[in-house]
């Protein structure tokens, strides 16, 4: 077979468009480059201890009566971890003007089991909690706690 100039000229076209085409084709630039970015971190939000149910009828010896709570975790999507939850006797008021003044020594009070729990979000019930108060039979005059209230503060943490 033989070419013609004209073809010649053509496959020669085709061949040098080919050489630059493929010599761009592996042509590039280099660069380098920065940037920046953020996130935020949420924080904790204070649960809300309440006693559930009343202590009522404490008399000397009488035995120990539960102390029961629920702990509200008020955040709306985050679980948090409660460890434990400690009861302390606050005050004790009321009760008779007599010489001996009801105190928080006239009880005994058991704490509660520890939780050691990641909270979902809402009130979690905490009954039996292994807590419990108990008046105290301290074989003396206890009068001035009659008609007394025991108030109990609640710390979770």
């Amino acid at each position: 077979m033989r070419l013609t100039r004209k073809t010649k000229f053509i496959i020669a076209g085709v061949a040098a468009l080919g050489l630059i085409g493929g010599g761009s084709a592996i042509a590039y630039w280099t660069t380098t480059g920065t940037g920046t970015g953020s996130a935020s971190v949420g924080t904790s939000t204070a649960v809300i201890v309440t006693q559930v149910g009343t202590i009522t009828a404490l008399t000397p010896g009488s035995g120990s009566q539960p102390v029961n709570f629920d702990i509200n975790n008020t955040t709306t999507s985050t679980n948090q971890r409660i460890a434990t939850v400690a009861v302390s006797i606050a005050s004790v008021t009321g009760g008779s003007n007599l010489p001996n003044v009801c105190v928080a020594g006239d009880f005994t009070l058991v704490q509660p089991t520890a939780i050691n729990t990641d909270l979902t979000p809402g009130i979690h019930t905490y009954a039996p909690s292994g807590a419990s108060l108990a008046f105290n039979d301290t074989a003396s005059n206890q009068d001035g706690c009659k008609g007394a209230t025991v108030n109990l503060a609640f710390a979770a943490s």
